[in-house]
């Protein structure tokens, strides 16, 4: 019986009047002898068409991607695409999102970054070190990689009650997402690049299937449809529309600016387990003029959008035998990223094997650093003169 109403798709009729829903599920339960969530997961279920797959990519497109994923994305999202292996990045090889994300909703993230996250831009007109067509191809391996469908969503906004989407999501969301959608344990929500770029459709799969195999549980029989579709409706009011200001590209510094202050005197930081400084004393020693090199470890487009002051790009994924060229061995050596410490963790302990002894990693990373009012200079901006 259940399998005849799958087939008639009555999993897919959207019920607009819900003072009949109490009668409707009633009716269900008793002629099926099932119980009243699983029929209201049958009536709500999604009637979502697949679209055909992207393009095939050819074996040698796909080796350069599979090193690509390797080197730029393995860190945070883990070797085999599982991941929350840092900075609780998202999995990509979920089915929900891999059958909703391709390719813009993947595609987009991985050129541009997620702005105020850990996400930088990887796309090289942006700063970072893939060509546009190594990103789509990047994304359509993540896809062939995973195995699902593609489906095909509507752009059509999602109609919720805003005002009780707000209390569903600080019910259920705040603690993995943050009370102000930042990002706690999970994605940041209203991350304002990820609105601009997931339609209500993607954001409302997400919320019904959870992400398989991530603590992102499926909330389609624990939250009632309305519900998920306030939520949806919620998180899209938190778009902003105001226009973003560009950054153009500053020069990269050369090695004659490596070394902050020169001529100053050692900072002997006293390293937390042999190897973190705090923000408190490495802002000390910046303000004293001490020498020493900062490297930041992040994306190279995300340093052009904001830096600490006198730091170097110095991306976890470059060739470490070039990079390190101009770097001297005596000279007190903090990286940072904004992870808050994977990529730069990663990046010491590299330079530790090659004999790089006076290293260290900021503690709170670049946020933290920020978050504590310390201070961070920016890349250049269009029509912005100082």
């Amino acid at each position: 019986m259940l399998t005849l109403i799958r087939d008639a798709d009555i999993a897919s009729a959207r019920l607009k009047a819900s003072k009949y829903m109490f009668r409707i599920t009633a009716l269900f339960s008793s002629l099926l002898g099932i119980t009243a969530p699983l029929v209201l997961s049958l009536i709500y279920a999604e009637n979502i068409e697949a679209i055909s797959p992207p393009p095939k990519l050819t074996a040698e497109q796909s080796t350069v991607a599979a090193s690509n994923y390797q080197r730029y994305c393995a860190l945070c999202h883990g070797e085999d695409r599982e991941g929350h292996t840092n900075d609780h990045a998202p999995s990509l090889r979920s089915k929900s999102l891999m059958e909703s994300g391709i390719a813009h909703q993947v595609l987009r993230p991985m050129q541009y970054g997620r702005k105020d996250t850990a996400m930088g831009g990887y796309l090289d007109e942006i700063g970072g070190p893939m060509t546009l067509d190594e990103t789509w191809n990047l994304t359509y391996w993540l896809f062939e990689q995973a195995g699902y469908d593609r489906l095909k969503f509507s752009t059509n906004p999602v109609k919720g009650d805003i005002v009780r989407g707000e209390s569903v999501y600080r019910e259920h969301c705040t603690a993995c997402h943050g009370v102000n959608g930042e990002g706690v344990s999970a994605p940041a929500l209203y991350n304002q690049s990820a609105l601009a770029h997931n339609t209500d459709e993607f954001i409302r799969h997400a919320i019904r299937n959870g992400r398989q195999d991530t603590p992102m549980k499926a909330y389609q029989d624990i939250l009632s449809p309305t519900d998920i579709d306030s939520i949806t409706a919620f998180l899209r009011s938190k778009a902003d529309a105001t226009q973003e200001q560009k950054t153009v590209l500053r020069k990269l510094p050369t090695p004659d600016h490596y070394i902050v202050n020169p001529d100053g005197e050692d900072p002997n930081f006293n390293l937390q387990d042999d190897l973190y400084v705090s923000s408190k004393d490495l802002n000390d020693a910046l303000n004293s003029k001490r020498r020493m090199v900062l490297l930041d470890t992040r994306v190279t487009s995300v340093w052009q959008n904001a830096h600490i002051e006198g730091s170097i790009p110095f991306p976890y994924y470059a060739d470490l035998d070039e990079t390190v060229a101009g770097i001297p061995k005596d000279v007190q050596i903090i990286a940072y990223c904004s992870c808050p410490r994977a990529a730069a963790d990663y990046t010491i302990n590299k330079l530790r094997r090659k004999g790089y002894t006076r290293t260290a990693v900021l503690w709170e990373g670049i946020f933290g650093w920020m978050h504590l009012g310390y201070p961070v200079t920016r890349g250049d901006i269009a029509g912005v003169s100082d």
